[in-house]
């Protein structure tokens, strides 16, 4: 998308000047390059669950600016263009249900509607947006002035135990897929399901899902996964494997983060690991507020299909949680510090930007994509080149896509 850079006094490409414990994102000299390189940077996120918003809110207007503190929404076309994103991938999202023949099937049917809504934000909306599946494309919606459209599998429950599923959802548009969510499936362990590992890694049916990715053309995403699993990717992915929104064990000791070994190994086997904005994964929290979120999922599972009623009660009851456990977020520079660890753990070609929007993700300095312009600020604050930056945004990821590509390619020859 063609981004113009305009007087901070029109609140345009929106580098905030909101204060973040003594730190604005207002400094004329920095605000100047950080402008510069920003509108010529193809920016990516890599990760937003907008596609389940609008799945539970069928009346949700995307072309309309929503206030992200009063609606939940972090993401519309207003604020996508404040925040100068060009490129952004929509996660058909689905959390862990019955493994059985009737909960496979009503993954499939749901993973579907999905897909629906991913290609109606672009097809619907033609003036703005386009679908993408390669980096090309997405440059040349950039060059016409549109904002491309990518799509993922998020939780390989969505294939139950139907290896054939890959390709129909490939064919849909899905260029990687993350294997689990928060729970074990049939799949892979996970990083966080209290029931510890099932298959120490990943399962047969696993072994035979990441050999078929590879085929595809799909990247293997690894957030979410447990290390076990984590380390059999590495070994078995013929292709670099990536991390769409995660972040470095090493700054806050957190299963879904990533160790320094794993850090490297993705990095050596040509991967990237995208940066994680949930605060959860970034900083420790209100006991009391993790206790009764907790609760609140357990009462009303994230993804599950509910009623009108139910929707309203538990906006009701998120709303008394805010109230009497306020969220403590963690904040931009804390993300970036993330950032500097990955640069001098394995160099700056190895990491790039996946904040979970619309999914929980949003931190103090980059509460919504409106603000994803302070990322550029903050980076030209600590020194990073035009050209680093332009890598940390859509450089690495769609390096890594470019090599799926020609891994399938050489894997279908003959």
């Amino acid at each position: 998308m063609n981004k113009i850079v305009m007087p901070i006094t029109l609140g345009s490409i929106v580098l905030s000047t909101v204060a973040v414990f003594g730190q604005t994102y207002n400094d004329p000299q920095i605000k100047a390059k950080a402008d510069a390189i920003h509108a010529s940077a193809l920016t990516l996120d890599t990760h937003c669950d907008l596609p389940m918003l609008l799945h539970a809110r069928p009346d949700f207007d995307v072309t309309k600016e929503h206030n992200p503190r009063t609606t939940g929404s972090k993401v519309d076309f207003p604020r996508i263009k404040k925040g100068g994103m060009d490129a952004m991938f929509f996660a058909v999202y689905l959390g862990q249900g019955p493994r059985t023949p009737a909960g496979n099937a009503d993954a499939k049917r749901r993973a579907l509607e999905l897909f629906d809504i991913v290609h109606q934000i672009a097809d619907d909306h033609p003036d703005f947006a386009g679908f993408a599946t390669t980096p090309e494309e997405a440059m040349a919606l950039e060059k016409a002035g549109k904002f491309a459209v990518f799509t993922a599998v998020e939780n390989g429950w969505a294939i139950g135990n139907d290896l054939s599923l890959l390709k129909t959802y490939y064919d849909l548009g899905a260029r990687y897929m993350t294997l689990c969510h928060t729970s074990n499936n049939d799949i892979c362990d996970s990083s966080t399901d209290p029931k510890g590992p099932e298959h120490g890694g990943l399962s047969p049916f696993g072994v035979e899902v990441v050999k078929e990715m590879n085929r595809l053309g799909m990247i293997v995403d690894v957030s979410h996964t447990s290390d076990s699993t984590v380390w059999d990717c590495l070994e078995l992915s013929a292709a670099p494997i990536v991390a769409t929104h995660s972040s470095a064990r090493a700054l806050f000791n957190h299963p879904r983060n990533l160790t320094d070994d794993q850090i490297k190994a993705i990095a050596a086997k040509g991967g990237v690991v995208q940066m994680n904005m949930l605060s959860g994964y970034l900083k420790a929290g209100n006991a009391g507020r993790a206790k009764a979120l907790q609760a609140l999922r357990e009462k009303y599972p994230r993804g599950a299909e509910l009623s009108e009623a139910q929707q309203q009660a538990r906006a009701a009851e998120m709303q008394e949680i805010n109230k009497r456990f306020p969220e403590e977020l963690a904040t931009l520079q804390t993300v970036v510090d993330h950032i500097d660890h990955i640069v001098k753990l394995v160099g700056v070609d190895y990491v790039g930007i996946g904040p979970d929007l619309d999914g929980g993700g949003g931190v103090t300095g980059m509460f919504d994509v409106s603000e994803m312009g302070n990322i550029t600020y903050e980076l030209v604050k600590r020194g990073y080149s035009e050209e680093d930056i332009k890598k940390i945004w859509s450089g690495n990821f769609f390096r890594v896509m470019e090599e799926a590509q020609r891994v399938a390619a050489e894997l279908n020859k003959g």
